[in-house]
């Protein structure tokens, strides 16, 4: 007698496990690993090449010798020494800042104002920062009532981003087509102040001196320039990283972070305040540099989405990283000769701004990406 056999059962596969926050979590800090890690070499590469090029193995040792005194011995020539530590680190170290920073800026900004195209050089503030710092290298610190450079380049910022706020409001209310109207004249009026003011320069040659300055430079990068744009920007980002939880709430609008209990009048105001200050401290020290806010922040949410927690960092890391390689191209492409910053960063940022154009709406809110 024949036994029946029953039909073989077939097994489903065991559902692939959701990939849950701590997935998210370990992606992020993948992320910020390989972001320090290529603004590590980036640095180290900008550090290298110039006139005299070091060799990268002797451009560490002699980062290591001054950072570990008496880690490292030898290996290195003094004049080589010199041109590495006194020299380039200093260049380096102000792009990581001024990148950063501009970065940074750019995010807030963008979501302070829902608006994906805003950057400190669209809303008018870095031509703002631009005019008090030429009255005070042209004039002298007399014409603006004794501040100090950047004194006067955070005056100048903040008075074109208010003007910028108050030509923007409709009934109380922010408009993004008003917001870069606004911001567009206004940089066109501080862009003319400050020609005028260039043509009252005693000498043409310290004429073409600002106004190389004005498109962007770190040649003027010392170890004394350092402390004041390295405690603005650490103390900015902390701060803002703080405030990361009404920043989100902003990205779903002012009736939404009303609800939630936010002053959205105050909160924005000391937002406007405080990028104001750091914009004005890194043009103080580097010029307008364009595109960099625009660019990086959006960069940023697509690697990292809108979370302010997330975007902030990675904006900062990609933002040092991304102007450490522009100073480099900027150094090299025409070389003995130095490009402004400005030049190269619009040969990424132009075709990236025609992108965001054609890809979205200016009124498109700026976390629908």
């Amino acid at each position: 007698m024949s036994a029946t056999c029953a039909p073989a059962r077939t097994v489903a596969p065991a559902p692939s496990p959701r990939r849950g926050p701590r997935w998210a979590a370990a992606r992020f800090t993948a992320l910020l690993v390989l972001l320090a890690g290529a603004l590590v070499m980036a640095t180290l590469l900008a550090v290298s090449l110039g006139a005299v090029r070091v060799p990268l193995s002797d451009t560490w040792r002699i980062v290591v010798s001054h950072v570990v005194p008496g880690s490292v011995t030898g290996g290195f020539t003094a004049i080589e020494d010199r041109i590495v530590w006194d020299f380039r680190m200093p260049r380096a170290l102000l792009a990581i800042f001024v990148g950063a920073g501009l970065a940074i800026v750019g995010a807030v900004l963008q979501a302070v104002v829902r608006n994906p195209l805003a950057d400190p050089f669209l809303l008018g503030v870095s031509s703002g920062a631009s005019l008090g710092a030429v009255l005070v290298l042209v004039l002298g610190a007399q014409a603006v009532g004794g501040l100090g450079l950047s004194a006067a380049a955070f005056l100048g910022s903040l008075v074109a981003l208010g003007v910028v706020y108050l030509l923007a409001q409709r009934s109380g209310r922010i408009t993004a087509a008003r917001l870069l109207l606004s911001g567009v004249a206004v940089a066109y009026l501080f862009q003319a102040l400050f020609s005028f003011v260039l043509q009252r320069a005693q000498s043409g040659q310290v004429a073409q001196q600002v106004l190389f300055w004005l498109l962007g430079s770190l040649a003027g990068a010392r170890w004394d320039v350092l402390p004041i744009p390295a405690v603005v920007l650490g103390v900015g980002l902390v701060v803002l990283l703080v405030q990361w939880r009404p920043l989100n709430a902003l990205l779903a609008g002012e009736e939404t972070a009303t609800s939630l209990g936010i002053n959205v009048t105050r909160f924005r105001g000391g937002l406007f305040v405080l990028t104001s200050l750091l914009v004005g401290c890194l043009v103080a020290v580097s010029g307008a540099i364009a595109f960099v806010g625009l660019i990086v922040p959006h960069v940023a949410r697509l690697l990292v989405g809108s979370d302010h927690r997330r975007v902030l960092p990675v904006a900062a890391l990609a933002g040092a990283a991304f102007l450490q390689l522009v100073d480099i191209a900027a150094r090299t492409l025409d070389a003995p000769q130095e490009l402004p910053l400005s030049i190269v960063t619009a040969i990424f940022g132009v075709p990236f701004f025609l992108w965001l154009l054609r890809r979205r709406s200016v009124d498109a809110p700026v976390n629908a990406a």
